[in-house]
């Protein structure tokens, strides 16, 4: 397994700290608790990323977060599931795995900057709209794997997200709908997320088309950059990106009670 604790974390704090806060906005918790330089955020169990304690200022102590966050979110009947990014500090990690909590899920943040003309215009197989549609909703949620019982929650974080945002839908050749994704604009950065194609059209370029389009969108309304995050043990998807440009700026991982 990729250990991210492994990975050369090159990006400069400043960017680090700039698209970690956009991911918590392009991702919105439906609860946040703010607590001494930490964020818990919690959304009723749907995706690690909207249900997981998170560094918010560089270095920020961490005495007593571990404490607090597990009551917190027993009183919600969750897991305190910790999000370890490049903010947090190293005692951090190796207190938790000392409390028997396991490293989960390396995955990289992969940035890149946008320049009219860097992008190939889009071949037409993909639409980009301001909202989901029925047919992106149900489509994701069956290319994704979302539990029935999670669909709702994942429409009201959809419905939260505060800033501008393109919802991607390709159609194959029967008029099915079968790749999705969405792009989410923020102080000049798009950031791509729930990029998904259904199953049986994996390996077509459908991605790729699925990442252009999104990257358009993101160019015409003003982004001068793009980021993206994706588990480190994603091999074709990490393959994918690097051809289009994305390097990688960070690694993180989780820490999940044992």
């Amino acid at each position: 397994m990729t250990d991210t604790a492994a990975i050369s974390n090159t990006a400069p704090a400043a960017l680090v700290r700039a698209l970690e806060e956009r991911a918590f906005n392009a991702w919105p918790a439906h609860q946040t608790v703010f607590h001494r330089g930490w964020v818990f955020r919690l959304s009723g169990g749907y995706t690690k990323r909207a249900n997981s304690v998170n560094a918010l200022v560089p270095g920020a102590p961490f005495d007593g977060v571990r404490e607090a966050a597990a009551a917190l979110y027993a009183r919600h009947g969750l897991p305190a599931v910790f999000r370890i990014s490049p903010l947090a500090p190293a005692e951090a990690d190796q207190e938790l795995a000392d409390a028997g909590y396991q490293h989960f899920d390396p995955s990289l943040v992969l940035h890149r900057p946008l320049a009219l003309g860097a992008v190939p215009r889009p071949d037409g197989s993909t639409v980009v709209s301001t909202s989901p549609s029925p047919a992106w909703l149900e489509g994701f949620a069956a290319a994704n794997g979302v539990a029935p019982h999670h669909r709702n929650l994942h429409r009201s974080i959809l419905d939260a997200i505060a800033h501008p945002v393109g919802y991607a839908l390709q159609h194959d050749a029967q008029g099915h709908a079968v790749g999705f994704g969405l792009a989410v604009l923020e102080r000049g950065a798009v950031g791509l997320y729930d990029l998904a194609v259904a199953p049986e059209h994996r390996g077509g370029g459908r991605g790729r088309a699925l990442v252009q389009a999104l990257l358009h969108w993101g160019m015409e309304a003003g982004a001068t950059s793009a980021y993206l995050q994706v588990r480190a043990q994603n091999t074709p998807a990490l393959r994918l990106y690097e051809s289009m440009g994305f390097k990688t700026a960070y690694g993180y991982h989780y820490r999940v009670p044992g």
